[in-house]
């Protein structure tokens, strides 16, 4: 068969005629990596350890225990951090649908799909920022897409899908 006749599958379904042509993975960006993070807290918890003797030698022995404090929090303030970047959103467009996937740090999961011929694409911009916020709106349902990218990325990822929604729209690829 030519390309233009799609097979079908052992199933029955035409498996080449709803195959995705934009596919997108997006993830929040986290400058800080782990070998960075245990540089950061061995220079912090050395820094408190010293504060904390010369406190300590002063007779001042309960402000050694908050510096300790201090290194736990910020410890945790990390380890959430990293936790909140396992999230992501999954893009993929084909001719007859969007299928948006956010996943969540933990269990959250969400899924949306939406016709192309029928969703509406927002961009809001700002002259200062850019990008700032895109969602698709389709049967009364909006969802919001890469809330937590940066605005160049933003802008990117904007442009990408609105390619992808118009060749969406002109029956594909």
């Amino acid at each position: 068969m030519s390309k233009n006749n799609p097979k079908p599958d052992p199933d029955g379904d035409f498996t080449d005629f709803d195959r995705p042509f934009f596919t997108a993975v997006l993830t929040p960006y986290r400058s800080l990596g782990p070998k960075g993070f245990l540089i950061l807290m061995v220079c912090f918890g050395a820094i408190c350890f010293v504060a904390g003797i010369a406190f300590l030698s002063i007779g001042a022995w309960p402000v050694f225990g908050f510096f300790g404090l201090d290194i736990v929090l910020l410890w945790f303030a990390f380890r959430m951090n990293y936790r909140s970047a396992r999230t992501f959103e999954e893009v993929v467009v084909s001719k007859t649908e969007i299928s948006i996937r956010k996943v969540g740090p933990g269990k959250r999961y969400q899924e949306y799909r939406f016709n192309p011929f029928w969703v509406r694409l927002s961009v809001d911009r700002r002259e200062e920022e850019g990008v700032v916020r895109i969602t698709l709106t389709g049967r009364g349902e909006t969802v919001d897409i890469g809330n937590f990218l940066n605005p160049d990325d933003r802008t990117s990822f904007a442009g990408a899908m609105a390619n992808a929604l118009s060749v969406a729209k002109a029956g594909g690829v």
